[in-house]
């Protein structure tokens, strides 16, 4: 009976491992509140946190990184977790709850809302991290709950020194509430007037943070409101940077003034208020271009001092020589007038040629028509990154003209041009390509936008790339072309592995389940061969201890005999 017991506490001990060994990291529990990942968010954007793909680590983070590195969770689909899981989800569009900390999703990148319509995301090497209003350079496509976040119902929640009160899993706005015999009244960002008397169930976003070594208690930046917003608008005034309405709202008005006495104390220029308030309130504190009473009217009497020493040196000579020297400079300034006027003329007929780094609608336009040429071997994306300057100096060097990888001149005439000489080559292996390969859904990932591949800017274009595609057949654009014809093959090939690269990291909700099966199949032949293993090793004990005593017994005989 105790080795049964053995037994059986083995074969426990073997399904515990093993359970926790392939299950443990399908599904994080919430380790997180929505206004704690909020108030993280905006503390990496304060601090300044470098974008650095792959990262998950404060200071060093991809988009999802940033939202991992605070609350953990599903690091590849953010998205697909929370709906495979039954969490609220819609499109932007439709509009966004008023809810701290929601996930905002797009094609390739994810984000977090804050409130009032900005968001903040770990955008690319170039910009790190950012906080923006929603539609300006992510035009986010859905916002959805974090599996590994926990949201507010119904109650009180602190975010950023402000105090809110939830219902029905939104916080209420413009309105009042009579609350444990108390009337609280709520201004259009949802802030209370007054601090809630009983806050034992405030979820506070500052005991939520994790891994930040500065807080933002302290900080007021825009939506702020309260006595301190009040202190600021009066320091402000005084100092010449701010003419608004003392109110203690943080709008802004406030906030371009801010940025104002920021620029001229040579301190961060980002319109939030944090240690720079030292600066503020100290007697050395920049003033603005505003000039005091005394400053003006001793300009004004230099002027009457001035003016009257001209009217006692004034003669007919000087007069004329005066009228002279006026009509001149009325002459003068007529031409540059004019030829200002034409200079604007001119610069408003012929518009700026696409550069490297533009994310425009001509550039997009650009894209498409050297893929039609043969020269671009990727979806046109409207941003002018290194594959663009490739495409363009493989298409001048096939044409003739200098190899510089910009858009130049030369080089719109010759692509609009009838005898552009085309890349058969490129274009008969895409087609190729084009027919071979399978339809493929659309999938969403969180993982970093990657050069010429995003959406491009709805800016007008003023550049037209049209024409026919021209003969191939120049004599003597030949060897040029059959080199050209190979640096776009290796382009094209470069740019088919990266996208492989990236559909690999990240697997969609489809294949995170076969994944998933295959791992629960794996836990069950482990555990099927542990446990044969376990029972032939105890069966073996047993069978020899009836040996052992059958010889003991033949033993014993033969002693007697």
């Amino acid at each position: 009976m105790h080795r049964i017991k053995k037994l059986t506490a083995v074969i426990l001990s073997t399904l515990t491992v093993s359970s926790v060994c392939v299950f443990g990291g399908f599904n994080a529990s919430a380790s997180g509140t929505g206004a704690g990942l909020a108030e993280y968010c905006l503390n990496a954007y304060d601090e300044g946190w470098s974008y650095v793909w792959g990262g998950s680590s404060p200071g060093a983070v991809d988009c999802s990184g940033l939202i991992w590195s605070y609350c953990g969770g599903d690091r590849m689909s953010m998205l697909s977790d929370a709906q495979s899981n039954g969490r609220d989800w819609g499109y932007v569009s439709d509009g966004v709850p008023r809810v701290h900390g929601l996930g905002l999703s797009r094609p390739g990148h994810v984000g977090v809302y804050i409130e009032d319509g900005m968001e903040v995301d770990a955008r690319g090497s170039d910009y790190g991290v950012c906080y923006q209003e929603i539609g300006g350079w992510n035009n986010w496509d859905c916002w959805f709950k974090l599996t590994a976040v926990t949201y507010v119902e119904n109650g009180w929640e602190e975010f950023n020194g402000n105090y809110y009160y939830y219902e029905d899993g939104e916080y209420i706005v413009s309105t009042s509430r009579e609350i444990d015999g108390t009337t609280y009244y709520f201004d259009s960002k949802g802030h209370s007037g007054t601090t809630p008397t009983d806050t034992s169930s405030t979820s506070s976003s500052s005991s939520s943070k994790s891994n930040s070594s500065k807080s933002n208690t302290s900080l007021i930046r825009y939506g702020s409101s309260g006595s301190e917003v009040e202190k600021i608008q009066e320091r402000l005034s005084e100092l010449g940077f701010y003419d608004g309405a003392i109110d203690g709202d943080f709008g802004r008005v406030t906030e371009q003034a801010y940025r104002a006495f920021q620029e001229a104390a040579g301190v961060t220029v980002d319109g939030i208020s944090g240690t720079d308030r030292e600066v503020l309130y100290s007697d050395e504190a920049p003033r603005a271009n505003v000039k005091t009473e005394t400053e003006e009217k001793s300009d004004n009497d230099d002027k009457e001092a001035d003016k009257t020493a001209e009217d006692t040196e004034n003669t007919e000579e000087k007069v004329a020589e005066e009228v002279a020297a006026s009509d001149e400079e009325t002459a003068k300034a007529d031409e540059n007038t004019d030829a200002k006027e034409a200079e604007e003329e001119v610069a408003a007929a012929e518009p700026e040629a696409p550069v490297e780094g533009d994310f425009t609608v001509a550039v997009l336009e650009m894209q498409a028509k050297l893929a039609e040429l043969g020269y671009f071997g990727i979806e046109p994306t409207g941003f002018f990154g290194d594959y663009t300057v490739d495409a363009i100096k493989a298409f001048q060097l096939c044409n003739g003209l200098e190899v510089t990888g910009k858009m130049d001149e030369a080089t719109v005439a010759a692509m609009n041009s009838e005898d552009v000489v085309s890349n058969p080559n490129v274009l008969s292996l895409l087609s190729e390509e084009a027919a071979a390969a399978p339809e493929t859904s659309e999938t969403t990932g969180d993982e970093t936008v990657t050069e010429d591949a995003a959406a491009p800017a709805t800016a007008d274009s003023a550049y037209a790339f049209s024409g026919s595609n021209g003969s191939a057949g120049n004599a003597n654009n030949a060897n040029k072309l059959a080199e050209s014809s190979n640096t776009v093959d290796k382009n094209n090939k470069a740019a088919d592995k990266a996208l492989q690269n990236a559909a690999s990291v990240v697997p969609d909700a489809q294949s995170a389940q076969v994944k998933r099966a295959a791992n629960i199949w794996i836990w069950l032949v482990l555990t099927i061969i542990v446990l044969g293993a376990v029972s032939l090793i105890f069966l073996r004990k047993t069978r020899r201890k009836p040996r052992t005593a059958k010889q003991a017994a033949k033993a014993q005989l033969k002693s007697r005999w």
